[in-house]
Formats: C-alpha cells, structure tokens, sequence
C-alpha cells in the first residue's frame, strides 16, 4: 500500500486529489499539510510533523515558490515527491535534480496532469517539422499566478527540440470562467493546424496526478513531465 501526504490539501486541487487517494487501490491517504490545520481529516500546519509519519510521497499540490521549500524539505527527510506546481526556475529544478540524486530518490515535476496535455504536446511535436510558423495560446484561471503556463513553456521547449522555430511566441489570458485550456496553432501557405486541449473540471487531472505518483518511486532524479509514464 502506497502512502501518500498531500501538501496544499485544503486547496481546490489539494480537496480532490485527497479524495482521490482515499478511494484508490493501492493507495492510501497519508495525511496533509496546509497552512490552517484540520484534525478531523488529518490536516496539520506543520511540515515536519508531517514528514516525521515517513509517508512514501508526498504529492505537493501548492504553489510556487512555497513549492520548492516543501519540496526540498522533502527528499532531505527522505521522501519522494511529486509536484504540481509552476514557475519553477532552472536553477531551481537543477538544485532539486542534485538533492534527489544525492538522496537516491526519485521526484517528478508536473507542469499539467491532465493525459490530454500530455497528448497535445506530443502531436504539437510531430507537426513542428512541418509547420513554418508557431504560436501558442494559453487560457487559465484569473487566480493562476504565473504567466505563461508551465504547460506552455514546456510545449515551446519540446517544438523548438523537435525541429520548430528558435522562438516560439506564447499569449497568455486569464480569465474569471476558464480552468486550463491551451491551443498551439501551426500555420503555412494556405493551411493553420490548431492543436487544442481543455480542462473543464479538476476530475481531469486525477488519472495523471495518480500515474505520477505510482510511478516516481521507480525515477532516478528529477523528471519533468508525465511522459515517461505514458505509453
């Protein structure tokens, strides 16, 4: 039985990922860490204490950069982690890449759980090669902090790898009604690709979010993103 702490469980996300956990073979409810405890579902405001149960992950649903202290506070008590936060520099995730390596334990870094995401930005990697002209169009929340989107600089990143233009340019809105949406539009003579993909409930982000969690303990450093465990 795999026991899993939630980090943020009092959070929009942090609430569906703790029922989640609860209703899952093979999985197990560990407690939470927020920042108002919560006896009655195991809710404390307190990191350490949290840690001190020796949870197997601890699914870090909060919100950069409070992130990047749970996250290393973490695996410096041994224990691996998952994270659903954006906004992480490249120093920071290389710093994180060099605790987990150090420690001998796994952490991964989840820019979007949803599978769907996961898709659109393998077939915006597919239609880079072919395509002259990119652009990406995020849409999220009024209450998202960071823009852009973790899920569309990880989706330029892979374009520009994959044969794509050096620049990329990315249009983020945020806007009272949306969850998480992103469109990457491909264009040449005569012709527009539009790859789009759509959140329209947390529920989407369940299935990755629990793929992430099984599948961390088997990663050696730091991994960023759900490809690898994706088939």
């Amino acid at each position: 039985m795999l026991r899993v702490a939630v980090a943020g469980a009092l959070g929009r996300m942090g609430r569906v990922a703790c029922t989640a956990l609860q209703t899952t073979d093979g999985m197990t409810y560990a407690g939470g860490f927020a920042r108002a405890p919560l006896a009655s579902e195991g809710i404390v405001d307190d990191l350490d204490t949290l840690l001190a149960s020796k949870p197997d992950v601890l699914l870090d649903l909060t919100t950069h950069p409070s992130s990047v202290e749970i996250a290393t506070r973490a695996m410096t008590s041994g224990v691996r982690v998952v994270i659903g936060a954006t906004g992480w520099s490249d120093g920071e995730r290389s710093a994180l890449d060099a605790l987990a390596r150090e420690r001998g334990l796994g952490a991964m870094l989840v820019p979007n759980f949803a599978l769907g995401a996961i898709l659109m930005m393998r077939f915006a990697e597919m239609a880079a090669r072919y395509f002259p002209s990119v652009e990406i169009v995020e849409l999220h929340h009024d209450k998202k902090k960071d823009a852009p989107s973790g899920t569309a600089r990880l989706t330029a990143q892979r374009v520009r790898a994959a044969g794509g233009p050096a620049n990329v340019p990315i249009h983020s809105v945020r806007m009272r009604g949306l969850l998480a949406h992103q469109e990457v539009l491909f264009g040449t003579e005569g012709e527009l690709l539009t790859i789009r993909h759509d959140s329209f409930g947390r529920e989407s982000f369940v299935p990755g979010m629990l793929a992430a969690v099984r599948a961390v303990g088997s990663v050696s450093g730091l991994v960023v993103g759900l490809d690898h465990v994706v088939g």
